[in-house]
């Protein structure tokens, strides 16, 4: 089973930029959608950005294209630059992949098993 390893949150001002980081273990997420989905405090996860196995990109309509997502299949790697944050993007960033190879969908259900996560604060 896969486990993936999120990195690179921590504290930036309004305004600054984070590359956050989902490295996987156990097996190749090569032929999967991965998706990164945050959570702030009182709230449900929710989608952030995904990539599919062909490389298709999928955004949250809130983020106005401020956040891009990439995938480095070689080194099992996948990433989120984030610019323009924002202190609304302030959560704990996840990334997953989907639960099926082959397979997107944007509900938090379909995507599994999670890591642990990476605190994300934007400061006002």
């Amino acid at each position: 089973q896969v486990q993936l390893v999120e990195s690179g949150g921590g504290l930036v001002q309004t305004g600054g930029s984070l590359r956050l980081s989902c490295a996987a273990s156990g097996r190749t997420f090569s032929s999967y959608a991965v998706g990164w989905f945050r959570q702030a405090p009182g709230k449900e996860r929710e989608f952030v950005a995904a990539i599919t196995w062909t490389g298709d990109t999928y955004y949250a309509d809130s983020l106005q294209g401020r956040f891009t997502i990439s995938r480095d299949d070689v080194k099992d790697k996948v990433y989120l630059q984030m610019n323009s944050l924002k202190f609304e993007d302030t959560a704990v960033y996840y990334c997953a992949t989907s639960r099926a190879p082959l397979y997107f969908d944007y509900a938090v259900s379909t995507f599994g098993p999670w890591g642990q996560g990476t605190h994300v604060t934007v400061s006002p």
